[in-house]
């Protein structure tokens, strides 16, 4: 896995930060400097925190345990929901539901209820029913796919959680620190870093730099996951 370079990392444009009046001073340490107005974040720092954030997640895919995506952003959404397919992870890129990791019980219910609606629909169970009707459980079945597809195979709790703009992602990053999750995260410098395990200091709002960042941390789960299914071969090779 070949982390990004400094000019790939300048090219996709993750050193720009927010204007200097929106800044958090916690974010300080990764900041190089102002240009017009606007902070420039170190991507020194940047890469460093990438290769901790890396290693970190690699672990949690090796031991078996899933790491969550979350981006609602309209510029993220597509580049996080097909970046986690890639490596079976689960994902929330439509919208938030308060509770989602809170209340899992409940989420389980209507992704359940979902699964039932789908069984309905395909076993011919509900050809007894009006088209009318058939159309109301399609339409509901529909809009908690848009919701909850992502982590429709989602059976327990996450052990992590990587979140793209943790000030617009506020309530997740919160159920995360509510359960104790390990959390991992693009900070850019309007937020606040010491709230994430992993800050990873980068513009959290260009879908260049969003891309560049999520390929290399996801490069990482999959070599954890291969990893893992290479120690069970070996394991069951022995045995």
């Amino acid at each position: 896995m070949e982390k990004p370079t400094y000019k790939e990392l300048l090219d996709a444009g993750v050193h720009f930060g927010h204007l200097k009046k929106k800044w958090n001073p916690k974010m300080a340490p990764y900041i190089f400097m102002e240009r017009k107005g606007i902070h420039i974040i170190d991507l020194n720092r940047t890469s460093e925190c990438m290769e901790k954030a890396a290693n970190a997640m690699r672990q949690i895919a090796k031991s078996g345990r899933k790491i969550m995506f979350v981006a609602t952003k309209k510029q993220a959404r597509d580049i996080v929901a097909n970046a986690a397919r890639s490596v079976g992870m689960p994902y929330v890129t439509e919208r938030w539901l308060g509770g989602m990791m809170t209340n899992f019980a409940t989420i389980r219910r209507s992704i359940k209820k979902m699964q039932t609606i789908d069984r309905m629909l395909q076993d011919g169970s509900l050809e007894s029913v009006t088209k009318k009707e058939r159309l109301t459980l399609s339409r509901e079945r529909n809009k908690l796919e848009k919701v909850l597809g992502g982590i429709a195979n989602l059976t327990r709790l996450p052990a992590a959680i990587f979140i793209v703009d943790i000030s617009h992602e506020h309530i997740a990053l919160a159920e995360s620190h509510k359960l104790g999750l390990k959390t991992f995260a693009m900070v850019d410098t309007n937020s606040d870093p010491n709230t994430v395990d992993f800050p990873v200091p980068a513009n959290d709002d260009a879908s260049k730099s969003i891309g560049i960042i999520v390929k290399y941390l996801t490069e990482a789960i999959r070599e954890g996951l291969e990893e893992r299914k290479n120690t069970k071969t070996e394991k069951e090779a022995t045995a």
